[in-house]
């Protein structure tokens, strides 16, 4: 029990570094926004992270950016549309379906789907018996066998 919450404790402070406080606002509204809207935005480089919750370079640069842009007196979705601008829509942890974003949404499971078919193809051959040997054929083990 002391080491999953001695575990726990070293990830949540590990995701509360992500964010320098060189980066924060002095303003809190302005930095909650920030902050919500770095969590709907994808590290480029960790792929699967939040840009809140990444310690890469990049991810610093989009979260200083967004600050920026807060700044200069956008509203939130000025600011996610010029990350896509930037970055494209795979810098949302929630990308649009559209024509551009088909390979992310649908690429997972035709995957999936391509790997199933394998593994079932795979399985099917091994439980086809091979064809019955010809009169000729029979004989010619038998006489092989022989000696």
């Amino acid at each position: 029990m002391r080491r999953a919450l001695a575990l726990a404790l070293v990830l949540a402070a590990q995701q509360a570094l992500a964010v320098e406080p060189s980066e924060m606002l002095s303003d809190p509204a302005l930095e909650a926004r920030a902050r919500t809207l770095s969590r709907e935005l994808r590290c480029v480089v960790c792929q699967n992270q939040s840009v809140d919750d990444s310690q890469a370079e990049v991810a610093h640069d989009i979260r200083r950016a967004v600050r920026e842009r807060l700044v200069a007196g956008d509203t939130d979705k000025q600011v996610l549309d010029y990350m896509v601008a930037r970055y494209g829509d795979y810098v949302l942890l929630d990308p649009p379906f559209k024509a551009r974003t088909l390979l992310l949404w649908l690429g997972g499971p035709a995957v999936l789907l391509l790997g199933a078919a394998g593994i079932w193809l795979a399985a099917r051959r091994k439980q086809a018996a091979p064809a019955p040997l010809s009169e000729a054929e029979r004989r010619r083990v038998e006489e092989l066998l022989k000696r």
